[in-house]
């Protein structure tokens, strides 16, 4: 077959191989030869130049012809005339052409099928292959290019390059081969009898249906659709400027008529045809959604948008929640926008995002767009798209978020007092080292100045402020609850009885300070000092809310909890507990403010009378102690607040036995290691000692101190240390100080709250905490306490050994 099409394509014109025009080019040769040849005979003149032009015009454009048809046909013999008759006679159209530069194909043969279905109109008819395909392709030029492309790619093996194309008669298979080395392509049209497809007979459905490939190129559409849009669409984007395309869903086309809404469907189908059919929209596509019995009794609230955000239906529990919200605009729907108020972006733009898929279902924390006398609500949104009757809607279910939001305003506050303690935690650190060196040096200078020196007062005077600024950093300490505590073991009619009469000058003349005290009330631990700070902030809070005077009843009774109490956001466990009540008769407060009393910095005062830290930091003591600080108001009533801390048993402390051998070292003996990366304290610290006869090696970090112990002559009595340090910290290093000296003991110093060593404490042997800021005394006697009682446990080991 391969030899008969090769012969096949020595056929180059569509005439017969010898005709008319192969005579008249011979004629025009031989015609302007001849007047050449007799030009030459005649003499020289006008004439001999005439006609030798005439003539050499001739045979030029004679043998143009001639050379241009050798040119458009390859060398071949000529044909057998049986092959010749088979192609010719071949029931399905085949068309040879030349392929050119952008692969369409310049057609050279045809035979009698082909120019059957292609009669040709004129001599000087269109002889491009893609001219011929019109009928089947709406783009044939891509359909010729894709063919060729694929025929000289993959060989020349029978159907390699086919492709079935749909027509109003049916489908129609297209074959390519390609010949003489690539040079030529046979086309061959083969009908697909029995397989009408898509097209087939298309023109006579009323419902208007199209083709197109995956690029969205049109390749067939019915009359039914170009009735409709009043044009041949060639591309998608000529019926709907829409980018989502979605089966069973509404879509608006550009008719002939305008705008027109029509329901897409699109057939599943294999390879890269779309069949796709516009159909018209259900009766009841345009109607407001109806209500169904299921829709209104359901226990859960939720309304319908259109994906402009109008409301199309909303059940009961729906009402319930929104209220009047719904019937707002009467005659009209209120809008998605209308209802809601996001905390973000708009939420026009977050319910178009999920009617357009562009988005999952999702879920939003919404404000009710209420008038202010109603307040602000709090709901959650869930949208969800879906589709009825082809329309596009978003269904919003809804549930009340009040709750949920206070939790999280509660989180975000309780961050924000982490945050805060944090800040002060670091504060009162700077301080507490600023404050040592200062009070510190001053007690270096009230040891050189005797009262008579008239610098005695000033020191003094630096002395108190420094005193009462350590006392500011304690405030604030406490308010982080990381103050450094004392805890004792307690009887709170004994503290009430010492502080009766600071109690009875703080309410003054216009008030009336009762104390009730209940029997077997019992003992708790806790920081005397602090809890008292604690009952002095409340009984001026008392006082404050009465300008117009009232009583300031403070009791105190034992009560057991069978049951843990649940109260606000704590939980009070099962147990026994000393409740403390400070109760006023004074204005009041409403819920608002008792949802802010302990907030740091927050006061009803006036500006310069208060500075917001009193019952926050009464709050962090309470805390810290372990115990539980409640308040009840009423406005025009007064305030009550309720502590309650835990009974502890008070302990027998058996007494020490004196030692036999104790061999007690006296003030000033010994040597210290003083480690502190602070040059002032460090340098006061030194001084300090120094004068008390203690030997003092200093080191500015901890492994300058591990340097100096490496001298194994080197004795030292005492390692004082601060805890933070760039590098090594104080636990560390005194750690590996410990494995060769395990009997030195420890004292560490920090502008931290003690807490910072409650871990480091308990792996390190022998070591005690004394604050920042301490004095000179605080800082001799506790190095004087700790060596004595160092020297004492070595004494009763000796004892015991000996027994």
């Amino acid at each position: 077959m391969t030899d008969t099409l090769r012969a096949a394509s020595t056929y180059w014109r569509l005439p017969d191989k010898i005709g008319w025009e192969s005579l008249a080019q011979a004629a025009l040769i031989l015609t302007g030869g001849s007047a050449v040849a007799f030009a030459s005979q005649i003499g020289q003149g006008t004439e001999q130049v005439l006609i030798i032009t005439l003539g050499s015009a001739m045979m030029a454009y004679g043998l143009a012809r001639v050379w241009q048809r050798v040119m458009a046909k390859p060398s071949q013999t000529d044909m057998p005339a049986e092959v010749t008759d088979m192609i010719m006679r071949d029931p399905s159209p085949v068309i040879l052409a030349r392929l050119t530069g952008d692969n369409a194909g310049h057609v050279t043969f045809m035979n009698l099928a082909a120019k059957a279905m292609f009669p040709i109109t004129s001599k000087h008819d269109q002889n491009d292959i893609a001219h011929y395909l019109t009928n089947f392709a709406a783009s044939p030029a891509s359909v010729v290019a894709r063919l060729v492309a694929r025929a000289q790619a993959q060989g020349n093996a029978a159907g390699n390059a086919a492709d079935e194309l749909t027509t109003r008669d049916g489908l129609v298979r297209i074959t390519v081969q390609t010949l003489a080395n690539g040079t030529l392509a046979l086309w061959r049209i083969t009908p697909l009898a029995g397989k009408a497809g898509a097209g087939a007979g298309a023109d006579t459905l009323s419902l208007p249906m199209l083709t197109a490939n995956k690029a969205g190129v049109v390749l067939y559409c019915n009359s039914a659709l170009r009735k409709l849009l009043g044009a041949r669409p060639k591309n998608l984007r000529d019926i709907s400027v829409q980018q989502n395309w979605r089966t069973g869903e509404e879509m608006v086309v550009a008719t002939a008529n305008g705008p027109a809404s029509v329901m897409f469907v699109e057939l599943a189908s294999s390879g890269e045809r779309r069949e796709i059919y516009l159909l018209p929209l259900p009766p009841d596509a345009k109607r407001s959604a109806e209500i169904s019995a299921d829709f209104e009794l359901l226990p859960v609230a939720l309304i319908v948008f259109t994906p402009t955000g109008e409301m199309r239906a909303a059940n009961h529990a729906a009402r319930d929640i929104m209220g009047a919200m719904l019937l707002q605009n009467r005659g009209t729907q209120p809008y998605f926008h209308d209802l809601f108020d996001a905390l973000g972006r708009p939420v026009s733009d977050w319910l178009a995002d999920v009617a357009e898929a562009r988005l999952p279902p999702d879920t939003q924390i919404l404000r009710l767009n209420k008038p202010h006398s109603e307040g602000s609500d709090f709901v959650q949104v869930t949208l969800r798209r879906m589709v009825e009757n082809a329309r596009v809607s978003v269904l919003a279910v809804i549930q009340d978020a009040n709750a949920l939001k206070t939790l999280e305003a509660q989180f975000a506050q309780s961050q924000k007092m982490q945050a805060i303690g944090q800040l002060a935690g670091g504060v009162a650190h700077d301080f507490n080292n600023l404050l040592t060196a200062i009070s510190g040096n001053c007690d270096l200078l009230l040891l050189r100045h005797m009262g008579d020196d008239p610098s005695y007062p000033d020191l003094l005077q630096i002395r108190q402020n420094a005193n009462r600024a350590a006392a500011l950093v304690a405030q604030l300490l406490a308010f982080s609850r990381k103050q450094n505590l004392q805890p004792e073991y307690l009887d709170m009619q004994d503290v009430f009885s010492d502080l009766g009469h600071l109690l009875n000058r703080l309410v003054g003349e216009k008030l009336r300070l009762l104390l009730q005290h209940g029997t077997g009330v019992g003992t708790i631990r806790a920081d005397r000092r602090q809890l008292e700070q604690v009952i002095v902030n409340l009984v001026v809070n008392a006082r404050d809310a009465m300008p117009k005077g009232g009583t300031v009843n403070i009791s105190t009774e034992a009560v057991h909890l069978d049951s843990e109490l649940q109260r606000d956001r704590a939980v009070v466990p099962a147990g026994g507990y000393v409740k403390i009540s400070v109760a006023d008769t004074g204005i009041g407060m409403s819920d608002d403010l008792i949802s802010k009393i302990f907030d740091p910095f927050f006061t009803t005062k006036k500006a310069g009378e208060g500075t917001g830290l009193g019952l926050s930091t009464a709050y962090g003591i309470v805390k810290q102690s372990g115990g539980f600080i409640f308040v009840d108001s009423i406005l025009g009533q007064g305030t009550t607040f309720t502590l309650y801390f835990p009974i502890h048993a008070k302990p027998d402390t058996p007494a020490a036995k004196p030692s036999t051998k104790a061999a007690v070292m006296r003030q000033g003996e010994g040597v210290v290691l003083l480690v502190e990366d602070e040059a002032p304290v460090r340098a006061f610290a030194a001084r300090a000692l120094r004068l008390r006869g203690y030997t003092v090696l200093e080191a500015a970090s901890g492994e300058e101190a591990l340097n100096l112990l490496q001298e194994s002559a080197l004795a030292v009595d005492l390692f004082l240390s601060d805890v933070i340090m760039p590098g090594l910290d104080g636990p560390s290093w005194v750690r590996e100080a410990q494995a060769a000296r395990p009997d030195v003991p420890v004292i560490f110093v920090s502008g931290y709250a003690e807490d910072v060593m409650s871990e480091h404490q308990q792996r390190i042997a022998n070591a005690t905490f004394l604050p920042k800021p301490f004095s000179l005394a605080d800082l001799t006697m506790a190095v004087q306490e700790k060596l004595l009682r160092n020297t004492q446990t070595a004494a009763q080991n000796l004892d015991s050994v000996a027994q």
